[in-house]
């Protein structure tokens, strides 16, 4: 391989193009909105968020209304969930009173962002999971997995490779293939890969995150919610994908200018969750879970005295989120506790 060329495993390819100090995506832009590159639940409805703190408060309340917890959001974005989070929760003093509020943010140029978007809320701003010390913690995970740098791993002739990326200072970047032991991926998951697996798909990243939140969710009672696009087969697909201004591009194309992302496999989180010694209460959609908390009957209340146009708005709002054909079933909904708790509000519908 010439000096003009570099070889770069693919989650090392991804953390540099969303996370490089300087170029990368995360670091240097706010991608969020209608003017980003994507929209997420929380910037299309404050219906989203609302519903967030009813099922934080009912969570809350199972734990018999402790007098220290913690609300942690894992990557917050442009601040915009927790904003409605926080206003909403005011309305319950009890639990505002007891409740740290933490953002877990990577990017200097977000917290930034954040901060001026939260600047009347105590908020503690952490760059690791070991800063949260004391109390009961609630992890709030709203689109933060898929956007960890992942590795991809396929099945070519009977022997797995792992995918790289060729990186050519004069020539378009491209993908290879290179051969690897499949006991080190089994290893890592903690699982035996299936004989009928063609496709590995996975962050390890997001497994380190895991680990941490587990500790301390089994030391104290508390959760992670994850909120999230993806699917639940057995079989993991290949679900790379590059987002510019809201479209589906090149992945190898816009190196520091797009979002490179996919989807998450719930089922092989779930078995992840077990190896850790937590429980996974359910797994839901986006719309079951909102419509289970009320949120058609919010957008009526918040609806009953606009004007028309502004009533509309409301319910085009609402269906993204819950159609099945937008982010309803796309978008899925996990509860992870420790093994002690049995939670299901918010899982009620199938």
């Amino acid at each position: 391989m010439s000096h003009n060329t570099k070889i770069f495993s693919l989650d090392s390819f991804i953390n540099q193009a969303l996370y490089n100090p300087k170029n990368g995506f995360y670091m240097k832009k706010n991608p969020f909105g209608y003017k980003g590159d994507f929209i997420t639940s929380p910037n299309i409805s404050i219906l989203f968020s609302e519903m967030l703190s009813i099922w934080t408060i009912a969570f809350w309340q199972k734990l018999k209304c402790p007098k220290k917890i913690n609300l942690i959001e894992l990557g917050s974005g442009n601040g915009q969930m927790l904003y409605d989070m926080i206003n909403s929760l005011k309305n319950f003093p009890e639990f505002y009173k007891s409740c740290n509020f933490f953002i877990l943010e990577k990017s200097p140029y977000l917290i930034k962002i954040q901060k001026k978007k939260l600047k009347e809320f105590n908020i503690k701003w952490i760059k690791n999971i070991s800063e949260i010390k004391n109390g009961h913690n609630i992890f709030v995970a709203n689109e933060f997995f898929d956007a960890l740098p992942f590795k991809q791993f396929f099945k070519i002739n009977n022997k797995w490779m792992e995918r790289f990326v060729v990186v050519d200072k004069y020539k378009k970047n491209s993908f290879t293939n290179i051969n690897v032991n499949i006991k080190k991926i089994e290893k890592e998951l903690c699982f035996k890969i299936s004989k009928n697996q063609k496709i590995i798909e996975y962050s390890p990243i997001a497994l380190k995150y895991l680990k941490n939140i587990s500790k301390k969710i089994n030391n104290k009672k508390g959760c992670l919610l994850i909120i999230d696009y993806g699917y639940l087969d057995n079989a993991m697909q290949d679900t790379m994908m590059s987002i510019r201004k809201h479209k589906i591009i090149n992945t190898l194309s816009k190196f520091g200018n797009s979002d490179i992302t996919y989807k998450l496999n719930f089922k092989i989180l779930k078995k992840i969750i077990n190896k850790l010694k937590l429980k996974c209460q359910a797994i839901t959609s986006q719309r079951n879970f909102l419509m289970s908390l009320g949120i058609e009957q919010r957008a009526e209340i918040l609806s009953i005295n606009l004007p028309f146009s502004k009533k509309i708005d409301v319910y085009y709002r609402l269906k993204r989120l819950i159609d099945k054909n937008q982010m309803g079933d796309l978008f899925k909904v996990m509860l992870i506790t420790n093994k002690k708790i049995n939670f299901k509000t918010g899982f009620e519908i199938d």
